[in-house]
């Protein structure tokens, strides 16, 4: 009876997910589709990028030459927010400012780094912002942009063209994440999957629905809506920033977040345990630190993607017959993903085991925070009321 409850709650779980859980699964909203065949930028358009590093000396010049190639009609400036950086970033940030022939283009800020109740990485973006504000020329948008992506040079026009035609006050991209190692293949596609689950992109972009989200690569912000907002100060304590920004920035306006295949990310994830540390960071964050809500999470993955293999194999009629179908549903929801990343669709039906690592960095996360260890990024523990152990 207890096997034919679970079969049925992992059915009806699988069948809402596909067909009435925002097309999630489907990945229609990329920026390819976000300007319109004859948006223009005016001549004038000016943006500035705010780009905070905290010791990126092997990929910032890589990431910097992607932004200074920038096919823009517009003026482009860059600051920098070097954050306490011990490996030279900065040094190495000037220097190829200077072989690109834009050391104009190029300001770099020396953070102090974050004051009390504020994350890292928030409290550059506004040691950045708070430069531009001070600016006498005002720009139309502020890019916030990872240190560790590249751009193709038609990037920032489309996202800028998609901003001004939709009237949006945050265009966001989905870096393409890197998918090349054996563990990259496997987590990297569920990580966008899940991810996408969570804030489904088709109702983060329609302003009628209260759902809100954002992707911390790239932000295309405007300004003066960011600052009737109350600027980052007002989520200045958030470690999953980027989704913070996104539900902040919808109370002001239309915002829009979309997939791309011309932002990549350089960062590399070549083991089991680059993988954990990227979701523990902040995965018991994203259940605002709650106990029922992790339990519930976790109950919820076990019936969604652990059940259905396990009943499949093991149960009796009429649970294996559901839990089969349940099954095949969430793997049919997760080929889309895997083509995304050139990937075979075999590796759909494995999606179960690899849900079971997520649940599993879930629980972790969880145990980190309990510890005083939560939100751990480049030496720092920031997750939210956290004191580091003896």
């Amino acid at each position: 009876m207890i096997s034919t409850l679970i079969a049925l709650a992992a059915l009806a779980a699988g069948l809402y997910l596909i067909a009435f859980h925002g097309g999630f699964w489907r990945l229609t909203e990329h920026d390819r589709r976000f300007a319109p065949a004859d948006a223009t930028i005016p001549p004038g358009t000016r943006v500035v990028a705010i780009v905070p590093a905290r010791d990126e000396a092997d990929v910032i010049a890589t990431s910097l030459r992607s932004l200074l190639r920038q096919d823009f009609p517009g003026r482009f400036d860059i600051v920098l927010v070097d954050d306490e950086s011990a490996d030279g970033t900065a040094d190495v940030a000037r220097a190829c400012a200077a072989a690109e022939g834009g050391a104009d283009r190029l300001t770099v800020l020396s953070s102090r780094g974050p004051d009390r109740g504020w994350t890292g990485k928030l409290a550059a973006m506004h040691r950045g912002f708070d430069h531009v504000l001070a600016l006498p020329e005002q720009p139309d948008f502020v890019l916030f942009c990872d240190a560790d992506i590249a751009f193709e040079p038609p990037v920032l026009a489309r996202l800028v063209a998609g901003a001004m035609a939709r009237g949006t006050v945050l265009s966001s991209l989905m870096v393409k994440l890197r998918c090349e190692s054996r563990v990259e293949r496997w987590f990297v596609p569920a990580f966008i999957f899940f991810f996408q689950k969570l804030y489904p992109f088709t109702r983060v972009n329609d302003p009628r629905s209260k759902v809100a989200g954002a992707a911390g690569g790239v932000m295309l912000v405007r300004p003066e809506a960011l600052a009737r907002a109350g600027g980052l100060a007002a989520i200045r304590d958030a470690l999953i920033d980027d989704c913070a920004l996104g539900a902040l920035m919808k109370t002001q306006g239309p915002i829009w977040l979309g997939l791309t295949d011309d932002v990549f990310s350089l960062r590399t994830y070549p083991s089991f345990a680059d993988i954990e540390r990227m979701v523990t960071r902040s995965a018991y964050a994203q259940l605002d630190y709650s106990p029922f809500q992790l339990l519930g999470a976790m109950a919820g993955m076990g019936v969604v993607y652990l059940a259905p293999p396990v009943l499949t194999i093991f149960g009796e009629s009429p649970a294996r017959e559901m839990t089969l179908v349940a099954w095949l549903i969430m793997a049919q929801a997760y080929m889309p993903s895997l083509r995304f990343y050139g990937l075979s669709r075999m590796h759909a039906f494995a999606l179960p085991a690899v849900a079971a690592c997520y649940t599993w960095f879930t629980a972790l996360s969880a145990w980190r925070h309990l510890r005083g260890r939560g939100g751990e990024w480049k030496g720092r523990y920031q997750a939210r009321q956290e004191q580091p152990t003896p």
